[in-house]
């Protein structure tokens, strides 16, 4: 037992470096260059992250078809073609002579996001032991809650002695020289698994929902996670700008940075006492701090401390949240096909999260700011709604269940 759990922590580990890399170069990195990715394509940016919600809504499309490809193959394989897949696409776009194979390449390389990012880790992490799933998630979520904190900085300190092209280039060397060999690794040790007969002694997790009520239990969750994910990518899209509207200055690129270390806290946070709460009430939390955030906000308009809660809540709710988004689906609907029911969760919270900033910009400029973020609120007043009833649902079950 001792090698398993070592061996676990091997994966963990080596998880968590892929998804700094991944989120790193194929998402947190995309903001900084865009600016000089316009001006050598020449276009405005405004058409530049047109581009980008284009392929965040295509990529979203796909993560169904991907969970299902998890599940047929496992999540390893589809994690290390995924790598090939990603370096691929990043020198189709270093190479895109046009705006046109540009926003290809960009489109192909959100769907191979969703081949190497959470979605994927977190079912790599079920197939390996369904039981201690939920806390290796939290422990990989800590891992790579610090991809913004890294590609941040690296992205713009490299954009001071190579252009955009060259930068994708050698981010798609990272992906192709670091990431695959380490979900290759993964792989094989998924076989090593097998073939010893370790996994048919593995117990799988049974989900807390019932066959005959996992329908309307999948609905209504996928519907939460894609209201919360349309509120959080309507703020963090405008965040910094917003804030310096509000009259905040050049304080507001301090206050937004706030947001990257409150999400590493709260899973640090998590990690140590998490275990005291179910997954119900861990995605209960998280919509409560999200919405918390932004209603103080609205509230507070230019002060500085309030700005500073709001930051503070949104990222530990933010960071709370990815863990949900892993451990909830398995603790309601168990470990088999899991790949498939995140695939379609994914789906729908990207599908969202890709119209968000459109969608709330609009309404900043009819309503402004104040109406925005209270509309908002109340949007992900009804994603805190639903998944209180989720775990209200599952603590009737458990009752009905001890009693009989």
């Amino acid at each position: 037992m001792a090698l398993v759990r070592s061996g676990h922590a091997g994966i963990v580990s080596a998880l968590g470096i892929t998804q700094i890399i991944g989120y790193g170069t194929l998402y947190y990195s995309f903001s900084i260059l865009a600016p000089q990715i316009a001006a050598d394509l020449s276009i405005s940016l405004e058409q530049v992250f047109a581009v980008f919600s284009l392929s965040l809504f295509v990529g979203g499309l796909s993560a169904t078809v991907i969970g299902r490809q998890m599940d047929k193959v496992g999540a390893a394989t589809v994690l290390t073609i995924g790598s090939v897949l990603s370096a691929l696409t990043l020198v189709l776009c270093a190479w895109s002579p046009s705006v046109a194979i540009f926003a290809v390449g960009i489109i192909l390389l959100e769907v191979s996001s969703g081949m190497v990012q959470y979605q994927a880790a977190f079912a790599a992490l079920v197939e390996s032991d369904p039981k201690t799933a939920s806390r290796n998630i939290t422990y990989l979520t800590l891992i790579g809650g610090f991809a913004s904190t890294i590609f941040w900085p690296i992205s713009a300190a490299l954009l001071d002695v190579l252009t955009w092209r060259e930068i994708y280039v050698l981010f798609a060397a990272l992906n192709l020289l670091l990431c695959m060999p380490l979900h290759f690794w993964i792989m094989s040790q998924g076989k090593a698994i097998r073939v010893q007969g370790v996994q048919q002694a593995r117990e799988h997790v049974v989900g807390a929902i019932p066959f005959e009520k996992r329908r309307k239990a999948m609905l209504i969750v996928s519907a939460a996670f894609a209201i919360l994910g349309f509120t959080l990518a309507s703020i963090l899209a405008h965040m910094v700008p917003m804030l310096g509207t509000l009259g905040l200055g050049t304080a507001a690129v301090v206050i937004g940075a706030l947001f990257g270390p409150a999400q590493v806290a709260s899973r640090l946070i998590n990690m140590v006492f998490g275990s005291r709460l179910s997954p119900p009430m861990l995605a209960v939390i998280s919509a409560a701090l999200m919405v918390g955030g932004i209603v103080i906000l609205g509230i507070t308009g230019s002060s500085l401390a309030g700005a500073v809660a709001f930051a503070i809540c949104l990222g530990l709710g933010s960071g709370i949240n990815s863990i949900a988004q892993g451990s909830l689906p398995l603790y309601l609907f168990g470990s088999e096909g899991y790949g498939a029911v995140t695939g379609k969760m994914a789906a729908a919270r990207l599908a969202a999260g890709a119209a968000a900033p459109f969608a709330f910009a609009a309404a900043m400029g009819q309503f402004g700011i104040e109406m925005s973020l209270f509309a908002t609120a109340a949007l992900g007043a009804v994603g805190i709604v639903a998944f209180a009833s989720v775990a209200a649902w599952t603590r009737r079950d458990a009752v009905v269940e001890a009693e009989a």
